[in-house]
């Protein structure tokens, strides 16, 4: 088992340990130690971090396992690791917005589903690799989400149409609306914030920002600096006072990045105008467009007052007619140039409802539709025996599983489960009227896994290869 050391700077991180592959040792072993630093590596004797997710400014994350939980509960690991040279106003102010975020987290994280869980926020306190001094390193556990932020959603395939960018406003716009009412501001709503689960459930992530303090002004107490640059509307930018209509002008930027498919957003704000010149670079109704504007106005008591407005403005009453999507009048062009020109929208695109297979899951998902095909041939020709009604019925059987598995409906631990049902049927109904014995069954079903795991990685790297060549 592979289990990633959290000390930041450490040359090796990755550590192996053959002896935790085994549950009942990962269960009960008393700690772990960085081969290469000495850092402890299951934190608080409870998690094992397995994988660097992402390192920023003011922090690190790492997928880990609670090994405290029956099935050793997939969860993140948040690790507040500060860089560059901050005074130490600054180092303390990072410090405090990264316990707000658990503070947060623990308030509203349990009681929203569209939010990650809390479960655990600690220090650690370790010998330094320099000798005689010790090093406290502060973490942070929550809700691990399986799924991608929708900046890694718009790298992979492009600008969104207009109805997934409403699906995203109508997901996210109630979750603003529960956190403004309780009296928390978000401050760095973004594409990377905001994450689809594979199930299609959109999250609100990331509450406290803690790695854009940096940009706090000197001399100005009473400003954060929390914000990202091009989504944060000018009373942020100024240091001022900040309301719900803050984060609601961040996610109309937001929205606009989908739309346009431009993620250097700056590009579209017209500085000498002070204005958003984004309707040049989509097609979206005038009926969205209108809404949008209103969200970016500069303004903050020009703007929707709260994210309810903003829903019940993109839910007309019954029998009010939508605008059809119109081409926006001809604007003038700002003082700088737009990089990247309009491309084509295609009102029809949908948002994929399921994650695609990994590699992983595709060649277990073989070796389940192999084994269990030749099961049920071995099975139905014992009873049929007639080779083509064996096979039509076979096929009929073993399409239906793989439907179900591409769909998602059986997964994991569930392949495991009807492989072994199947078997047992076999092996006490009696079924095998064909004179197999039942070692013999189990060596061809086994042999028809291979195959399938073999035909689909032949059939799979012919199509990469392809892929590159076409």
């Amino acid at each position: 088992m592979e289990v990633y050391c959290t000390r930041p700077g450490c040359p090796r991180p990755q550590n192996y340990f053959t002896d935790l592959d085994n549950n009942a040792t990962l269960k009960t072993v008393q700690q772990k130690y960085c081969t290469t630093c000495g850092m402890p590596l299951i934190l608080v004797g409870r998690y094992l971090t397995t994988k660097l997710l992402g390192r920023g400014g003011f922090g690190a994350a790492f997928l880990a396992l609670d090994r405290y939980t029956p099935g050793m509960r997939e969860c993140v690991v948040k690790q507040f690791q500060p860089s560059g040279n901050l005074s130490a106003t600054q180092l303390q102010l990072a410090q405090d917005l990264f316990e707000r975020e658990a503070v947060v987290l623990e308030q509203i994280g349990h009681r929203h589903e569209q939010i990650p869980d809390l479960y655990a926020f600690f220090p650690i306190t370790v010998p330094s690799l320099q000798g005689g001094q010790e090093d406290q390193f502060f973490y942070l556990v929550q809700e691990y989400i399986d799924g991608k932020t929708l900046e890694e959603e718009l790298e992979q395939k492009g600008k969104f149409s207009e109805t997934e960018v409403v699906e995203v406003l109508r997901s996210i716009l109630p979750v603003l609306q529960y956190v403004h009412d309780k009296n928390i501001i978000h401050r760095d709503i973004k594409p990377s914030n905001i994450m689809r689960h594979r199930n299609g459930k959109f999250f609100l992530l990331d509450f406290g920002a803690v790695k854009q303090v940096a940009n706090a002004p000197s001399g100005t107490p009473a400003s954060t600096g929390i914000y990202s640059m091009g989504f944060a509307p000018p009373e942020q930018m100024a240091g001022g006072i900040i309301f719900p209509s803050t984060d609601l002008y961040a996610l109309a930027v937001t929205a606009v990045m989908l739309l346009t498919g431009i993620q250097e957003v700056t590009q579209l704000f017209d500085g000498y105008r002070n204005q958003w010149i984004w309707r040049s670079q989509t097609n979206v109704s005038s009926h969205l467009a209108d809404i949008l504007d209103k969200m970016l106005l500069s303004a903050a008591n020009q703007r929707f007052q709260s994210a309810q407005e903003v829903l019940d403005a993109l839910n007309p009453p019954v029998g009010v007619v939508t605008p059809q999507p119109v081409n926006p009048p001809p604007q003038a062009q700002p003082q700088h140039k737009i990089t990247q020109p309009p491309q084509p929208q295609s009102p029809q695109q949908r948002p994929p409802s399921i994650t695609p297979l990994s590699t992983w899951e595709l060649l277990v998902g073989s070796a389940f539709s192999g084994f269990e095909g030749s099961l049920i041939a071995i099975a139905l020709f014992s009873i049929l025996k007639s080779p083509i009604i064996t096979l039509t019925t076979s096929a009929l059987i073993l399409g239906m599983l793989i439907f179900a598995q591409n769909r998602r409906w059986i997964e994991k631990i569930d392949l495991l489960i009807i492989a072994a049902i199947t078997f047992a049927i076999i092996y006490f109904v009696g079924f095998l009227q064909a004179g197999l014995a039942i070692k013999e069954v189990l060596l061809l079903s086994v042999a028809a896994a291979v195959v399938a795991i073999a035909l689909t990685s032949l059939f799979r790297l012919i199509y990469k290869l392809l892929s590159m060549i076409l």
